[in-house]
């Protein structure tokens, strides 16, 4: 397959290609918590390691890349780029140190609720409308999170649950940062911000001690999936509302118990599973429903009679 049969497949629009990237990004993102059982260390020992590879990836890609190379890059995104990688440091971090004090499950259905805190906040700072299909999408979500609290947070894994609150709540405000300053590099993002989570986690870590296979695992996780994941997240901020954004990239929350379950054979209750079909439904409801809306007009344009 050559890159202009690749160009075939892709959407011909900003909206089509907002969601893929959107889907894209969740997909690579819900192989996060594999890298993170398979890596063998403490949490603070992978999110240093994270952070390491990200930095060093994101760098490389952004001097090959973009022709104004990496310092003029960082320089001329400002300050939203400080804000944005911070952000990454409170949602990497501790969704790393969630994921080791309770199950994947838990961790990523907790993270569900992203798309209520991304609209709610992009309400009150951009005024930014949601639309009503999005809201029913939020509403099943909000039923499915129901479902999998209901069954699935009573073993007392209060210290881990935190960790994933933690982790929506920068995850939310970093989507309505991305969709205000559309002109930051999201490479430049991701990269500082793992250069950020590396330098938090140096001294209490001990890279001393961290085998050959536990590098490089966290080198396929820091160098390729995550951060390629966040970067599609970050570009899709630029073409769709980061509500929906929040939502498409829900996918990860539904392919990660099923990952964790080939992988660790972690088998998720029946209602972890009954929850993230809820989620999984709304958003292929509302994928399919906003795009007969797109279509129509321009159907409506072609048949109608030109006055």
């Amino acid at each position: 397959m050559n890159i202009s049969s690749v160009k075939t497949i892709l959407p011909d629009n900003d909206h089509g290609k907002g969601r893929l990237a959107a889907l894209g990004g969740g997909l690579l993102l819900s192989f996060d918590s594999v890298f993170i059982r398979l890596s063998g260390v403490g949490g603070v020992d992978t999110a240093f390691l994270f952070g390491l590879f990200s930095a060093i990836s994101m760098a490389l890609l952004i001097q090959i890349t973009d022709p104004r190379g990496l310092v003029r890059t960082l320089v001329e995104s400002g300050w939203p780029v400080v804000v944005s990688a911070l952000l990454i440091v409170g949602s990497a971090s501790t969704f790393v140190l969630s994921i080791k004090h309770t199950s994947v499950a838990n961790t990523v259905f907790i993270m569900s609720a992203r798309p209520i805190f991304t609209a709610l906040v992009s309400w009150i700072i951009l005024r930014e409308k949601t639309q009503k299909s999005l809201w029913l999408a939020i509403a099943g979500v909000i039923l499915g999170i129901f479902i999998v609290v209901n069954g699935s947070l009573k073993g007392g894994n209060f210290l881990g649950d935190d960790f994933a609150i933690i982790t929506v709540s920068c995850l939310g405000l970093n989507g309505t940062l991305w969709r205000k300053y559309k002109e930051i590099s999201r490479l430049a993002v991701v990269g500082l911000g793992g250069l950020f989570i590396a330098l938090v986690m140096f001294i209490p870590s001990t890279p001393s001690n961290f085998s050959l296979n536990t590098w490089l695992i966290m080198g396929c996780m820091g160098l390729f999936s995550a951060p390629l994941g966040r970067v599609l997240n970050a570009v899709s901020s630029r073409y769709i509302p980061a509500a929906e954004m929040a939502t498409l990239t829900l996918i990860s929350a539904v392919l990660a118990p099923v990952w964790a379950f080939a992988f660790f054979n972690e088998q998720p209750p029946l209602t972890t599973i009954t929850g993230g079909a809820v989620i999984l439904i709304s958003i292929v409801w509302y994928v399919l429903r906003t795009s007969k809306k797109q279509i129509h007009p321009k159907m409506t344009a072609i048949v109608s009679p030109q006055k």
